[in-house]
């Protein structure tokens, strides 16, 4: 998934569909409305389906006491009114007259954004621009990005959270008999890819092959174009998908890693495809959750066992694990000769 980034937090944020060139083109409209925090991440969801033929991209920022700044960028001036109507039909009428409207000149207004944006750290990792390339300590492993409409500059705390979360994990990877008994088969996923950060991360780290995905052809070529920045191309393959039914995807069963920063809804559908495709011992990081959503998501997901829970700036991230079976079980499920 990936962001258009509005005036409050650079990336708490969510793009829902593609916006040609729109940050240096033509004039853009945005629509703003200020509601209830929640009320806000289900809109942000219904808006991509009631407004499926038109180019929209939609911001979420936090503005304290349980309410958002909703903001909803839109290239043509007529489709004011559909807007308008679609999110009525969302959240009530009151809600669509309290819409405001306003025209954005022709600016690379999401480059402007992302100027200034200090380094991110997150255990080992520092997530970083071009112009902070030199910051990186010698001892941490540095990533670039250029997020430019990709989600995933690493400022938000479902990224944070997912680094940190594969940071914990990497270091039990690297213990030497984890090492001997995982790492020769280890393979990763990578659902909802974004700015491809997460991949990267995981191939920088582990040296080993990931397989990143995402719905949005705008984001698998921003990550395609940060792999390649970050010398990772070899190991990471970066393709569009809506699905894990993909042809690559069902042939590469067992995963040891499963990362998905998406949304809940997103999460709840691939509950039983996740979990099927994860790996004895192996983990499923999963974020994009606020608070409240986290239980539904455990819940989904089980048998799988949570493993750990991180919290930041209001959002979770989940790890959950897949247990081994014990050999003495292994012996006694054996057939007999």
């Amino acid at each position: 998934m990936a962001p258009v980034n509005g005036a409050h937090d650079s990336e708490n944020v969510r793009r829902l569909s593609v916006l040609p060139e729109m940050s240096r083109a033509a004039p853009t409209f945005v629509g703003r409305l200020t509601i209830a925090e929640q009320v806000a991440h289900n809109l942000a969801e219904q808006l991509a389906d009631r407004l499926a033929d038109s180019d929209i991209a939609v911001s979420i920022a936090e503005t304290g006491k349980g309410t958002c700044a909703l903001a909803v960028y839109f290239r043509r001036s007529r489709d004011r009114e559909k807007l308008r109507a679609a999110i009525g039909a969302a959240a009530g009428h009151a809600a669509a007259r309290a819409l405001r409207f306003s025209r954005l000149d022709a600016a690379d207004w999401v480059g402007e954004s992302l100027q200034g944006l200090t380094p991110v750290e997150a255990g080992r990792f520092v997530v970083h621009g071009g112009h902070d390339r030199g910051r990186v300590p010698i001892n941490r492993i540095g990533i670039e990005i250029e997020a430019a409409l990709a989600f995933g500059s690493g400022h938000h705390g479902t990224t944070r959270g997912c680094l940190l979360a594969f940071d914990r994990i990497s270091k039990s990877l690297r213990e030497p008999r984890a090492r001997a008994r995982r790492m020769s088969g280890a393979r990763i996923l990578d659902i909802g890819t974004g700015s491809g950060v997460l991949a990267i991360a995981a191939a920088r780290a582990l040296r080993r092959r990931v397989i990143a995905t995402d719905i949005d052809p705008e984001a698998v070529a921003v990550a395609r174009t940060n792999v390649r920045l970050n010398r990772a191309a070899a190991l990471v393959w970066i393709e569009k998908a809506n699905s894990v039914c993909t042809a690559r995807l069902s042939s590469a069963r067992g995963f040891e890693i499963i990362f998905a920063n998406i949304l809940l809804q997103p999460l709840l559908r691939l509950a039983s495809p996740l979990r099927r495709r994860i790996a004895p011992g192996g983990r499923i990081v999963l974020s994009g959750l606020l608070r409240a959503q986290a239980n539904a998501v455990i819940a989904a997901y089980r048998p799988l066992a949570l493993e750990s829970r991180i919290e930041l700036d209001g959002w979770v991230t989940l790890v959950l694990a897949r247990r081994r079976l014990p050999r003495s079980h292994l012996r006694r499920s054996s057939p007999r000769a």
